[in-house]
């Protein structure tokens, strides 16, 4: 017969489940103690992850403007479709209505549907019309969001840049400003449920994206307008392969119109080779030929290893240097060295080089500019070519003399030429105000500048540039004609030629520099056939636009050229 529990034993058994219990409490008060005080910022973001999810949406970008509050860059609101993949029934179903309104495959869309997301994007930034037939249907809805458009299309394509789908500067002043003009991004939360499902009530949690800073440019839309027709007819009308065109204020170095051809539209990157977005206005490199004679020549005169009315001997057309034979287009005994730039004598240019010696006109060119980049601030600047003096060859001081063996970008080909509009001042080129002087350096004393704009005027009163005269305004500039190097061969081509005319108007009181290049001129080929004449409509034209008139007192123009380049972000110029 068996024994029930004694006393002590039934007491033991009572304090063991007591301590047991106090123990359990004890650990659950400490547990929770830990969880809602030490713990509790943990906890709260695991619970937040599960709970809620966040939708980054895009920023509002500046506006962008041209010098006179011309709107050339801005958002747009569109449409954004996304799924909601557990709120669809039948998923090849809605892939197959989907991809008769969007231009995504039912292929591709029942994939993005079956990656076992709970949101996901279906087309970004659609035309509104594609949403006929879908807003309605369960499971599927819209979010608005910013788009870039560029309402001047390709007028300035190349400067502008564009930005990629979410809203980042990708080329041009859209990624070079992308900080300024950016702005905050915005912010969709979404509740999710017990089972990690989407609960998106109407309206969502939203936070609306802070916009960005607006941007004024130095950049004239009617200018712009003026050097693009030019341009255009002068590639067209000689079937080149493309030009640039380049406007700026001698000054203070605000572009004012900067042109690529073929054009370029923002708005439909998708349609062009990613070199067709390039700016070779400042990206790509061409031997200058005889504009860079402008840079010999000065460098030569502030040496004083010459003087405009002394006499140089070109030798009747044909003169060996190292070994080889140079020729002159026209033929020329000996004549004053203006002649010598107003005709564009190699042979005579050559001479006057070698009195300079390779270290003088090295120092000389990289003081224009040349061989370093200028610092505009747009993007994918080049800084050209200029070998250091030890690597030329015998050859290599008459060569860069008349602007070969060197590789220069048609902007610093400009400012090279403002050099001399600016009485031997180099500027640093800019495209956007921001109300202070560009820096400034010494390069030639006035004198000497004076004196090369006098040659300059030569060349179009008298000389290869007869083509860039403007009726009742001074013009002083410098033609060019380079043979391009062939890839084939590695030798100068027979057939492939770069033509420019860079200079500056009025000569007397500047107020424009202008360069034009042309690359790969048919039948005409040279710098005065070909570039002078679109110099001359795009300087004729501009003036008018700004009101410069013939025989205009040079105060007059001097007060003009001054509001051209001291208009502010908050007020922009009209002359």
């Amino acid at each position: 017969m068996s024994k029930g529990p004694t006393h002590f034993s039934r007491s033991t058994q009572f304090l063991l489940v007591a301590l047991l219990l106090t123990a359990g409490f004890v650990f659950v008060l400490l547990r929770m103690a830990m969880i809602q005080l030490v713990q509790y910022g943990k906890w709260d973001q695991l619970a937040t992850r599960q709970h809620e999810r966040k939708i980054s949406l895009h920023v509002e970008r500046g506006t962008i403007y041209d010098r006179n509050g011309k709107v050339l860059a801005i958002n747009i609101d569109v449409p954004s479709l996304y799924a909601i993949p557990d709120e669809i029934v039948d998923r090849k179903e809605m892939a197959r209505l989907l991809s008769s309104h969007l231009p995504i495959s039912k292929k591709e869309l029942v994939t993005k549907l079956n990656r076992g997301k709970d949101f996901i994007w279906l087309a970004r930034k659609i035309d509104p019309d594609r949403l006929n037939g879908i807003k309605s249907v369960g499971g599927i809805g819209t979010l608005t969001e910013s788009m870039r458009f560029y309402p001047k299309r390709a007028l300035f394509g190349h400067i502008l840049g564009f930005v990629g789908i979410d809203n980042e500067g990708l080329e041009g002043i859209e990624h070079k400003y992308e900080k300024r003009l950016r702005g905050e991004p915005g912010e969709v939360f979404v509740a999710l449920d017990g089972h990690g499902k989407s609960i998106y009530p109407k309206g969502f949690n939203y936070i609306p994206p802070s916009r960005g800073e607006d941007l004024h440019l130095t950049l004239d839309e009617t200018i712009q307008h003026i050097a693009t027709r030019a341009l255009r007819h002068a590639v067209t009308r000689t079937r080149a392969k493309g030009g640039t065109a380049i406007v700026m204020g001698p000054h203070e170095g605000a572009i004012l119109a900067m042109v690529v051809y073929p054009p370029f539209n923002p708005n439909a990157i998708d349609q062009y080779h990613p070199s067709g977005w390039r700016n070779k206005a400042i990206t790509d490199m061409y031997e200058p030929g005889s504009t860079f004679k402008i840079v010999t020549a000065a460098a030569a005169l502030e040496e004083k290893r010459v003087f405009p009315d002394q006499m140089i001997d070109c030798e009747k057309g044909s003169y060996r240097v190292s070994g080889t034979i140079i020729h002159d287009h026209k033929p020329m005994g000996r004549v004053p060295f203006f002649d010598v730039v107003a005709h564009s004598s190699n042979i005579g240019m050559i001479k006057v080089a070698s009195r300079l010696g390779r270290v003088q006109l090295a120092s000389y060119a990289k003081s224009f500019g040349f061989g370093s980049r200028l610092g505009i601030d747009l993007p994918g600047e080049s800084p050209g070519l200029l070998r250091e003096t030890q690597k030329w060859s015998d050859r290599s001081l008459a060569s860069i003399a008349i602007g070969q063996e060197i590789a220069v970008t048609p902007l610093q080909m400009a400012v090279a030429a403002s050099v001399i509009a600016n009485r031997g001042w180099l500027v640093t080129p800019y495209t956007v105000m921001n109300g202070s002087a560009s820096p400034r350096k010494r390069v030639l004393s006035e004198k000497t500048a004076d004196a090369m704009t006098k040659m300059l005027r030569r060349v179009v009163s008298e000389g290869t540039g007869k083509r860039a005269a403007i009726a009742g305004f001074s013009v002083a500039g410098k033609t060019g004609t380079a043979q391009k190097i062939d890839s084939g061969t590695g030798q100068y081509s027979e057939k492939g030629f770069m033509s420019s005319f860079v200079g500056f108007v009025p000569a007397d009181a500047p107020m424009l520099t202008i360069l034009v290049m042309i690359d790969e001129p048919q039948e005409e080929t040279f710098g005065g056939e070909v570039a002078a004449p679109a110099f001359a409509v795009i300087g004729r034209e501009a003036l008018h636009y700004l009101r410069i008139a013939p025989a205009m007192p040079k105060a007059v123009v001097a007060q003009r050229r001054h509001a051209l380049g001291s208009a502010s972000p908050r007020n922009g110029v009209k002359i």
